[in-house]
């Protein structure tokens, strides 16, 4: 079984057909998607168009929950832009989507952890900044989940940690933002380094899972544009470095 993981998409529509494309060329035979789907600066209407026929096991991330709020004083810049471009029926399958999933017995999907689809999984933020979490760490946020293979979202670092008792917790990075800041819990920032579009192919093998991180090539320029008209610099640098 080769699964290919997407997370985070963010509304960028080029980036998630590039994915899309090397996943079918690989021979995923599951696409699976982690969540954070529509919230930024390019076309949160248009990939909800793309994706809802496909049927992809699915599951919401924080910005979906965020942007089902009907408070729209309290919205980030993201939701806000997300919400005013989402149709009613987009809107009602968002809220059907579960907060977690089981794809088969032994895998299961989350957005953070098992328990919250906002803490970090295989990161620690602490006052210095981000840094990767150590194996006790991600053992306590891991608890007693029953499943070999937790696959998870919301840092947008493609990261993976195999704990003693052979589970595997894989990251794929996120396929439409590749960098971002937060002030919470203290000041941090996301940055994989280069624009390009992230996933990961995870294939079950004889001796266990086994993770290939993509990078994949899209016009990131033309999205940094999109971007910087729909008045977001933020995105715009990180669209196009995958920096803050």
């Amino acid at each position: 079984m080769k699964i290919a993981a997407l997370s985070d998409i963010h509304g960028n529509l080029a980036a998630l057909d590039a994915v899309l494309d090397d996943a079918h060329r690989q021979g995923a035979d599951v696409i699976v998607n982690l969540g954070d789907i529509f919230s930024g600066a390019l076309y949160p209407c248009q990939t909800a168009d793309r994706l809802k026929p496909l049927g992809l096991p699915t599951i919401r991330g924080n910005h979906e929950r965020q942007l089902l709020s009907n408070d729209l004083s309290r919205m980030g810049l993201s939701d806000r832009f997300a919400r005013g471009s989402l149709r009613d029926d987009q809107l009602a399958w968002i809220r059907d989507l579960p907060a977690t999933l089981k794809v088969v017995e032994d895998v299961l999907l989350v957005h953070g952890t098992p328990e919250s689809d906002l803490s970090y999984f295989l990161d620690t933020v602490t006052e210095h900044g981000c840094r990767v979490a150590t194996v006790d760490e991600v053992e306590s946020r891991a608890g007693n989940t029953n499943a070999t293979l937790i696959l998870c979202g919301h840092t947008h670092l493609q990261r993976s940690m195999r704990l003693d008792d052979g589970r595997l917790i894989v990251n794929p990075g996120s396929v439409g933002l590749q960098a971002y800041e937060d002030s919470l819990p203290f000041p941090h920032r996301m940055e994989m380094g280069s624009p390009h579009a992230r996933y990961a192919l995870v294939t079950r093998t004889a001796p266990g899972w086994d993770v290939d991180f993509r990078a994949v090539e899209y016009d990131w320029h033309e999205a940094a544009n999109v971007a910087a008209l729909n008045g977001r610099p933020d995105w715009e640098t990180a669209l196009r470095t995958g920096y803050c």
